[in-house]
């Protein structure tokens, strides 16, 4: 099966408007795939797909909403109805404030909850149904090295991360033995636009356009996650990170979820 027939026609981009989700838009209309492209500004999004549809002859929908918004599921299901998706890419999530959790209201925890965490579990919850259905399609999930270990100023972005992890690497186990890929993507420290803004913010580089040294390139990450697609249900895409843990973890993620697997089939039975 080719990569259009596993995960097309449509694919769904969360957080496409710049940075990592930006360039998955574009390496997945140079593999023909038409491209649903989400995110909060409508500017970048109307640039992206018309450039893409120019360049690669797809189908685009630029659709602008805010991700934490209680409804935003509903919504997005709803600009979906008439089309077939067959890959979901969920990158929308960063934390671009980085401040203590009391130094914040508590409403910026409850936004990072739920576009992190409910608003992808409804959306896997109803894409995966038809993937299921099809017996193919895939689906990627942003997480992050921050979803490993607490740490200051990142309190409820990286306890959304930690579920992210865990409900990408539980969802493989189901979907996997009916044709769906899953791909937990945890991301080190990366050269995005939103880096480099924060950096630049917290006096860490002398221009917010400053590349970041030692960073994985967005290039990287994308080629990367799409190699392993299909190898879940975990893959950290930064080396360095992936070198540091084995230091640290001498078993890798993958095989403590099939480690996991196997006792939770002679508890529970299949």
């Amino acid at each position: 099966m080719t990569f259009l027939q596993q995960y097309g026609p449509w694919a769904i981009i969360a957080g496409a408007s710049e940075g990592v989700g930006q360039h998955f838009a574009e390496v997945l209309a140079e593999r023909g795939l038409n491209l649903v492209l989400v995110a909060r500004r409508q500017a970048p999004l109307d640039s992206l797909a018309a450039d893409l549809q120019q360049r690669f002859g797809i189908e685009t929908r630029a659709v602008t909403m805010d991700l934490s918004a209680p409804d935003a599921s509903a919504r997005l299901l709803a600009q979906l109805e008439d089309i077939d998706v067959g890959l979901l890419v969920y990158c929308a999530g960063a934390d671009a404030n980085y401040r203590g959790f009391l130094d914040a209201p508590l409403t910026e925890a409850e936004s990072i909850v739920q576009r992190n965490c409910l608003v992808p579990m409804q959306l896997c919850h109803h894409l995966g149904r038809s993937m299921a259905d099809r017996g193919r399609g895939g689906i990627i999930l942003f997480g992050s090295g921050a979803g490993l270990a607490g740490a200051r100023n990142m309190v409820a972005y990286g306890a959304s991360k930690a579920f992210d992890m865990v409900f990408a690497e539980a969802l493989w186990c189901e979907l996997k033995p009916l044709g769906v890929n899953v791909l937990g993507l945890m991301l080190g420290e990366t050269d995005t636009p939103a880096l480099r803004r924060l950096r630049f913010q917290r006096g860490l580089s002398k221009s917010p356009n400053q590349p970041v040294k030692g960073a994985e390139s967005v290039d990287y990450v994308v080629r990367d996650a799409l190699a392993n697609l299909g190898k879940g249900p975990t893959r950290l895409a930064n080396r360095k990170m992936r070198l540091g843990l084995r230091l640290l973890f001498p078993l890798s993620r993958n095989t403590l979820v099939a480690i996991m697997a196997k006792g939770n089939e002679k508890v529970m039975g299949k």
